[in-house]
C-alpha cells in the first residue's frame, strides 16, 4: 500500500512539473510575440493569430491523446509528446517570416495536449473521493503561463527574443528524461483492448459532455486567451514596458494555476455543480467591470463644460484581473470534477473532448480579440466578448441543471404535503 502511495504521488508531482514546462512553452508567444510583432509590423489581428497558433494544435490533438492514454498509459504517451516538440521549439529561433512562426508554432502547440494525458494519468492513481484534489494539483501546472511571463522577459532583455526558444528546447528535453525515470506504469489503468475507437468517440453524442465543454471553453479557454493577451494589453492600454507588463499579467496567470488544487479540494467537498455555478457568476461580475472602456464624459454646467474621466486604473484593473484568475482556477477544477464523477472509466477521451473545446476557445478568442480591436478601436472589447460567453454558459447551466433540480424539489415537497 505504501509503495502504491509513493508511486501515485511521484506520478502527480512529476506530471505537474512536466505540465508546467509544457504550459510555459505553449504560452511562449505571449512574451516573444511582442518583439516579433514590432519586427514584422503585424496588426492586432495578425498578432492574435500568431499567439493563438500553438493553441490550435494543442487543442485538436487532445482527443487522440486522451484515447492513446486510455489505451497505452500516460507515461509513454507523455514522454513521446514532450520529445516530439524539442526540435520545433528550437526552430522558432531561426524563423524570420510570419509563416515561419505559424508553421513552427503549430508543431510546438502539441505541448498543450499534455493536459489531457496528465489529467487521465494522474486521476487513475487515486480513489474517486480524492481525484478532484489529484487533478487539481496536476492542473496547477497552468502556472507555467506565469513562469513564462516572469522568466522570458528577462531572457529577452538580456539576450534577445531568439534565446527564449533555445532555452525552452533544452528545458523540454531535460524534463522529458527526468519524467521518464521518476514515473510508473500500471497495466490495470489501461482500458480493455475490446474498447473500440467508436465506443470511445461516443462521448461526442453525450449532451452533458457538450455542456461541460461550454463551461470549460470559458474557464480554461478564457484563461489561455487572457494569459496570451494580457502582456500586450498592459503595454497598449497603460504604456508599460515589456518586463513590467509581463509581471503584472502574471497576477492573472499565477492564481489561475496554483489555486486549481484548492478548487479540486472544494469540488470534492461541495460538489462540481455548486462550485461551477458560483464561478460563472463571479466571472460575470468581474468581466462587467473589465469591459468598461476608458471614457471621458462632458457635462454642460452653469459654469461651462466639465469633463469627467471614467476608467479602471492599472491597480484596480489588476485586482479585478487577479480575482478573475482565482475563479477561473476553481472553475477549471470543478469542471473536471464533473468528468471524474460521471465518466470514471472513460476519463481520457472525455477529458480530451472537453479539453478540445477549452483549447479551441483559447485559440479563437485571441484572434477575435485582435479583430475586435482592429474593428472598434476599443481594447476592452476583449472583455465584452468574454462577458457574452459567460452569460451563455450561465443560461445553459440554469436551464439544464438548476431549474430541473428546483422542479424536482418542488414536486417532492408537494408529494410530501399530500
Amino acid at each position: 500500500m505504501a509503495t502504491q502511495q509513493y508511486k501515485a504521488w511521484s506520478v502527480v508531482i512529476m506530471s505537474t512539473l512536466a505540465f508546467t514546462v509544457c504550459f510555459m512553452i505553449w504560452m511562449m508567444f505571449a512574451v516573444i510575440g511582442i518583439p516579433i510583432k514590432a519586427t514584422l509590423g503585424l496588426n492586432e489581428t495578425q498578432f492574435g493569430i500568431l499567439i493563438a497558433t500553438p493553441v490550435l494544435t494543442g487543442s485538436l490533438i487532445r482527443v487522440p491523446l486522451g484515447m492513446w492514454t486510455d489505451k497505452f498509459g500516460g507515461r509513454i504517451v507523455f514522454t513521446i509528446l514532450m520529445l516530439s516538440t524539442v526540435f520545433p521549439i528550437w526552430m522558432i529561433s531561426q524563423a524570420t517570416q510570419f509563416w515561419h512562426f505559424l508553421v513552427t508554432g503549430l508543431f510546438v502547440g502539441v505541448a498543450g495536449g499534455s493536459f489531457t494525458v496528465g489529467i487521465a494519468y494522474c486521476a487513475r492513481w487515486f480513489p474517486k473521493e480524492r481525484q478532484g484534489l489529484a487533478m487539481g494539483i496536476f492542473g496547477a501546472g497552468n502556472t507555467g503561463a506565469a513562469v513564462t511571463k516572469l522568466l522570458a522577459p528577462i531572457i529577452v532583455v538580456g539576450y534577445g527574443w531568439t534565446m527564449v526558444p533555445k532555452v525552452y528546447a533544452v528545458l523540454m528535453l531535460v524534463t522529458a528524461i527526468v519524467f521518464w525515470f521518476f514515473t510508473f506504469s500500471e497495466p490495470s489503468h489501461k482500458v480493455g483492448k475490446s474498447v473500440t475507437v467508436r465506443e470511445q468517440l461516443a462521448a461526442f453524442k453525450d449532451p452533458k459532455v457538450w455542456r461541460y465543454s461550454q463551461y470549460y471553453s470559458i474557464v480554461f479557454g478564457g484563461y489561455v486567451a487572457l494569459a496570451l493577451w494580457m502582456t500586450k494589453y498592459y503595454v497598449s492600454e497603460y504604456g508599460f514596458d515589456l518586463k513590467t507588463a509581463a509581471f503584472l499579467a502574471a497576477a492573472f496567470s499565477i492564481p489561475g494555476g496554483l489555486l486549481r488544487a484548492v478548487g479540486g479540494y472544494f469540488s470534492d467537498k461541495l460538489g462540481a455543480h455548486t462550485m461551477t455555478w458560483w464561478v460563472l457568476w463571479v466571472s460575470l461580475v468581474c468581466l462587467f467591470f473589465l469591459s468598461y472602456p476608458q471614457s471621458d464624459i462632458t457635462i454642460q454646467t452653469l459654469n461651462g463644460a466639465k469633463t469627467f474621466h471614467f476608467g479602471l486604473t492599472p491597480t484596480v484593473f489588476t485586482i479585478i484581473l487577479f480575482t478573475l484568475g482565482v475563479v477561473f482556477a476553481v472553475g477549471k477544477a470543478s469542471v473536471f470534477k464533473y468528468i471524474s464523477d460521471d465518466y470514471p472509466d472513460n476519463i481520457g477521451v472525455v477529458s480530451g473532448v472537453v479539453g478540445l473545446a477549452g483549447g479551441l476557445g483559447g485559440f479563437l478568442m485571441p484572434i477575435m480579440f485582435g479583430a475586435l480591436v482592429d474593428l472598434t478601436g476599443i481594447r476592452s472589447s476583449a472583455f465584452m466578448l468574454m462577458f457574452g460567453v459567460v452569460w451563455v454558459s450561465l443560461m445553459w447551466m440554469y436551464f439544464t441543471e438548476v431549474r430541473p433540480v428546483h422542479a424536482d424539489l418542488h414536486e417532492k415537497s408537494l408529494t410530501t404535503n399530500l
